[in-house]
């Protein structure tokens, strides 16, 4: 069984896990305070209000059934889908969707290893 790890996202009040091959958390944490940083200088009007990664950790053990854990696919997924939406004019958008999309191929290859296996 492939080892995971967890990242807690917080969007103002909700909490969401995001389980993540262990290999590859640090990638999501890292990449969450790229687009921190980058948010502020988009332009457009549909710019995405992302959560912010505040933890990692090894095990989750939940209590809260209201608290979610999402697939890294498919959080990243719904990610470069946000950020695809984007009608950017003044920020060159497409070094951050190249980012997200980096990581997203590479989930993709470890759930197509992992299946195998």
């Amino acid at each position: 069984m492939p080892k995971m790890r967890y990242v807690l996202m917080k969007h103002e009040t909700e909490l969401t896990f995001v389980e993540m091959p262990e290999s590859h958390a640090y990638q999501l944490s890292a990449l969450n305070l790229r687009l921190h940083k980058e948010l502020d200088k988009l332009t457009a009007d549909n710019v995405p209000r992302l959560p912010y990664a505040v933890a990692e950790m090894s095990d989750v053990e939940l209590h809260d059934p209201d608290i979610a854990i999402v697939s890294g696919l498919d959080y990243i997924n719904s990610l470069e889908r946000e950020f695809a939406s984007i009608r950017e004019q003044a920020y060159p958008l497409v070094s951050l969707l190249t980012e997200i999309r980096a990581l997203q191929a590479q989930l993709e290859q470890w759930y197509e290893e992992e299946a195998e296996l």
